[in-house]
């Protein structure tokens, strides 16, 4: 099994970043072969409403997007992994997302087939506030581009009321959970 991480914080090494490397610790430990991708070290443009992808379901910009689709194809495993901008996604990640709508146009307009079934994602959200709502707009947003992408949202670890950079190594419990939705996201 294959497990790709998405880091969508723009802070390496914060908590975000810290639960996505336990994560893939935990998917590691099963076996699987683990990829970690950090989203704001990459050139990817936010969608142009072009329309190109109805053609043939290829995005027409061309970046660092062009070796991400095969990536989001093909693994069995993905976790995405943000903290919480104004109660939303980061727009590193939201724009690697939103790109996505080439994958959305080859499923949904195309009518193909996904190359691979069976597949399996996670949800990894960090939020400084303690706000009731400061997780749904999120989920939301990853559980349709896991459905664009044809994968199962079957995994989530959200973490509230943690902001300073490796505040999260004060809160073992979350770094064993994120672990433990690594290795629980690899079996089969």
């Amino acid at each position: 099994m294959r497990v790709l991480g998405i880091m969508g914080s723009p802070r390496t090494g914060g908590n975000t970043d810290l639960l996505l490397d336990r994560s893939l610790e935990g998917a590691r430990s099963q076996g699987a072969e683990v990829e970690k991708i950090v989203v704001d070290r990459l050139n990817i443009a936010p969608c142009r409403e072009y329309y190109g992808c109805t053609r043939n379901g290829d995005c027409v910009i061309k970046d660092d997007m062009d070796g991400i689709y095969p990536k989001l194809l093909s693994f069995e495993g993905i976790i995405v992994a943000s903290p919480m901008f104004f109660y939303g996604l980061t727009a590193q990640v939201k724009a690697l997302i939103d790109r996505c709508q080439a994958l959305w146009v080859r499923k949904h307009v195309l009518k193909r087939k996904p190359p691979t079934g069976g597949r399996k994602g996670a949800f990894i959200a960090v939020g400084a506030t303690r706000g009731d709502n400061l997780f749904a707009g999120s989920i939301l947003t990853v559980k349709y581009f896991f459905e664009a992408i044809d994968v199962d949202y079957s995994h989530e670890l959200l973490v509230r009321g943690v902001d300073t950079k490796g505040e999260i190594e004060k809160h073992p419990g979350a770094l064993t959970e994120a672990f433990e939705l690594g290795r629980r996201l690899a079996q089969v």
